[in-house]
């Protein structure tokens, strides 16, 4: 079996440069959207549809039964929406069986740009592991995605991206600058990664809305077990 290919992007601006035409892509929004996917689904949520605009989410709220609206812009609820992008918003006696419809600043807008790649997946800290050992049963190349901050390179994504590549160990290869920087990044920081994420610029905006514990449940890795794959229309956990 031949190895994986690992290749990085640092922001959605830099897509452009790379074909993941027949990649699997891994989107990565680590504060929060990609967590809270995973909290949410590993919670019981039935499905999670990624949508781009508050509009459409509200919308579609309107018209799913047993929906949850939710999402954010700039790290604050959006008037209209029901609920968050907290991952500690979503306990299993709350989100259990139930379509979460969900609208963010980067991570969902990343989804959609990426949508057409033959398979896309939810990365974060939270299912790091269970993401890996898929992606080695897939053996396809891939392409790590990082939702940034408004098309600005950020530390949480970019650490993951070298976490999971690291986590893909002998099956996996490079030789993308990015990734083997967001490799040598997370060597820097996997011993303290809340400490080390608190020089970041997301860290500090979010902590300014009383967001810290957010960030923190961000960064457990491998607390939930699940592999989360975008079908064409919503999030779900493969059969």
């Amino acid at each position: 079996m031949s190895k994986i290919d690992i290749s990085t992007c640092y922001s959605p601006a830099l897509l452009p440069l790379f074909d993941f035409s027949e990649c699997l892509v891994v989107i990565i929004d680590i504060f929060r959207a990609t967590s809270t996917i995973a909290a949410a689904m590993d919670n019981g949520a039935e499905k999670i549809i990624p949508v781009d605009n508050v509009e459409q989410c509200i919308e579609l709220g309107n018209e799913i039964p047993n929906s949850i609206t939710a999402g954010e812009r700039n790290g604050k609820v959006v008037e209209g929406l029901q609920y968050g992008n907290s991952p500690s918003a979503y306990p299993g006696d709350f989100v259990n069986g139930k379509t979460l419809v969900l609208t963010t600043t980067n991570g969902t807008r990343l989804l959609h740009l990426v949508k057409d790649a033959p398979e896309v997946l939810s990365g974060s800290f939270l299912n790091l592991k269970a993401t890996a050992d898929y992606i080695k049963a897939q053996n396809k190349n891939v392409l790590l995605a990082c939702a940034s901050w408004k098309d600005r390179f950020n530390l949480e994504d970019t650490l993951f991206a070298g976490a999971l590549y690291q986590a893909l160990g002998d099956a996996a290869t490079t030789i993308c600058d990015s990734t083997i920087g967001a490799s040598a990044l997370y060597d820097t920081a996997k011993d303290d990664l809340f400490g080390f994420l608190k020089q970041g610029s997301h860290f500090a905006r979010l902590s300014k809305y009383g967001l810290e514990e957010d960030m923190r449940y961000c960064c457990a890795i491998n607390k939930h077990d699940n592999v989360i794959r975008y079908d064409g229309q919503s999030l779900i956990i493969p059969s």
